[in-house]
C-alpha cells in the first residue's frame, strides 16, 4: 500500500513500509538530510519536524501515523535562509557544532508560530527535550527573542 505524504508543499507517492520512522522517510527516502538522526527515542529533538505547523519528533513517528498531515522540514522553512529565525540564529552566531541546530530551529518555529512574543519560561517550555551538547542555550534564548522582535516588526501582509 502507498504512503501518501506531503512534504514542504510537495505531494509524495512513496512505497515504504508503514511502520518506517519518518525521520527514515525524510532521509533515506527523499533525501532531505537536514533532519538529523540524534537519539531514536524522541528525546535529543534533533529529529525535530512539523506535523500541520506543531514540533514533531520523526524518529519515532511512523510514516503510516503522519496521515493527511503536512510535513514540513528545516528545508522547508526557507530555501535562502531568510526566516526570521535562521537570521536570527546566524546573527546571535548561536550554532557551535551545529548537528542539533536543525531540530532547534524547527521547535523554535512552532513555538513563535504559536507564540508571537514568547517569556523565557515559554521558551524554556518550548525547547525543553532539544538537547545541544555544546551548551548555547542562552544564545538560543536570544535568537528567539530576536526573531519574535522582527516578526513583530514585520508588516501585517509579510508576517508569516
Amino acid at each position: 500500500m502507498p504512503i501518501n505524504l506531503v512534504v514542504n508543499g510537495t505531494r509524495h507517492d512513496l512505497d515504504v513500509a508503514p511502520e518506517t520512522p519518518l525521520l527514515w522517510v525524510l532521509r533515506d527516502t527523499l533525501g532531505m538530510t537536514g533532519t538529523k538522526f540524534g537519539c531514536g527515542a524522541g528525546l535529543c529533538g534533533a529529529c525535530t519536524v512539523h506535523l500541520d505547523g506543531i514540533a514533531a519528533r520523526a524518529c519515532v513517528t511512523p510514516v503510516v501515523a503522519v496521515g493527511t498531515r503536512a510535513v514540513t522540514t528545516i528545508e522547508g522553512i526557507s530555501a535562502d535562509r531568510s526566516h526570521p529565525v535562521q537570521k536570527a540564529w546566524l546573527d546571535v552566531q548561536v550554532p557551535q557544532c551545529g548537528y542539533c541546530q536543525p531540530g532547534q530551529i524547527m521547535s523554535a518555529c512552532a513555538l513563535l508560530a504559536k507564540t508571537p512574543k514568547p517569556s523565557d519560561d515559554d521558551i524554556r517550555r518550548a525547547m525543553n527535550g532539544n538537547i545541544c551538547r555544546c551548551g548555547t542555550y542562552g544564545r538560543i534564548r536570544t535568537a528567539i527573542h530576536k526573531a519574535a522582535d522582527e516578526i513583530a516588526a514585520r508588516p501585517a501582509t509579510e508576517a508569516k
